[in-house]
């Protein structure tokens, strides 16, 4: 894993040159200092509350892969595949955000397991639910808040768009076999593609096992917004709930795209942005935005520490 992630950083200046060139931009136009006021006199209680939140969506995230990986006959203890998952996101901290941890986990995987398709496509199968749960809560925070003060149509067709690619992967590889003729299915790139969509398309015939994820997917994202929402009171806003399952969806799919490091940048321009038609001066949101990655990344300490452990001196 290691290896993989010092090729991984060593290809990062240009998403390192675009948190800075956003991060720069959002400091001359908001008022950092009070900003950093702001996180500094959270009320500790409701910051103490988001850390428990954040642990109990570690541990779900967990067992979720681990009902996907048993689903694919991949063999591994709970601790194993624990240990992997928080050492890689620990190390994906400092990768592109969103597929930063997922492309450490999948290879810390492959190199443990004879089949790297089926590893890779555990963790592909895990992040397009987490995306597809993510549109449900957009739909649900779309219905609710509609109902209260109206929604633009092409914020509706955006969420079914979403969702409709989500399931679409599953059928990937019978799009590539189709699109692409057949004297090129031998290639050394079209064969692997091929051969991750066919470990991803097994899972169609695994209908148990994604519902079940997808179950504790929707719990997440329910996590990850109350998580905003606690913060958001901590910080004295008084955003209703239903405006955060209106913003936080899409805040949690800016944090998933791979143009910044550790999350920082993009999705907090996105929150400042979004929160002020709800009236939230944007010292205020952009706290709330860095504190939500703050805590989110306090959630890879332990990696930290196993990495850190499995990197000490061995017994003679």
């Amino acid at each position: 894993m290691l290896d993989f992630s010092g090729r991984a950083l060593r290809s990062t200046p240009v998403r390192v040159a675009i948190t800075v060139a956003i991060l720069w931009y959002l400091a001359a136009r908001i008022d950092m200092t009070a900003s950093a006021q702001a996180m500094a006199s959270i009320r500790q209680s409701y910051l103490g509350m988001v850390l428990v939140l954040v642990g109990v969506d570690r541990c779900i995230m967990i067992l979720r892969w681990v009902l996907l990986l048993r689903a694919s006959g991949i063999a591994i203890t709970v601790t194993e595949a624990s240990r992997l998952f928080l050492v890689s996101s620990f190390v994906g901290s400092f990768l592109p955000a969103g597929i930063g941890g997922d492309a450490a986990r999948a290879y810390g995987l492959a190199r443990d397991t004879t089949s790297g398709s089926e590893a890779l496509a555990s963790v592909a199968v895990d992040r397009l639910l987490g995306v597809l749960s993510l549109v449900v809560m957009g739909a649900v925070g779309l219905a609710v808040w509609s109902s209260q003060s109206g929604a633009d149509w092409r914020v509706a067709i955006a969420v079914a768009t979403a969702g409709g690619v989500c399931v679409g992967a599953f059928w990937a590889s019978d799009v590539v076999r189709f699109v692409v003729p057949d004297h090129r299915h031998g290639r050394s790139v079209t064969r692997r593609v091929l051969k991750l969509g066919d470990a991803v398309s097994r899972y169609r015939n695994r209908r148990g096992v994604l519902v079940h994820v997808m179950a504790w997917s929707l719990a997440v994202q329910m996590l990850r917004i109350s998580q905003a929402y606690l913060l958001g009171i901590g910080l004295g806003l008084t955003v209703p709930f239903s405006y955060f399952l209106l913003f936080m969806p899409v805040a949690l799919l800016l944090l998933l795209l791979p143009i910044s490091i550790s999350g920082f940048g993009l999705p907090q321009g996105g929150i400042v942005w979004m929160l002020r038609p709800a009236g939230v001066p944007d010292a205020s949101s952009f706290a709330l935005a860095t504190l939500i990655l703050l805590t989110g990344l306090a959630g890879n300490l332990p990696g930290l520490w196993l990495w850190l452990r499995a990197r000490g001196p061995r017994p003679a």
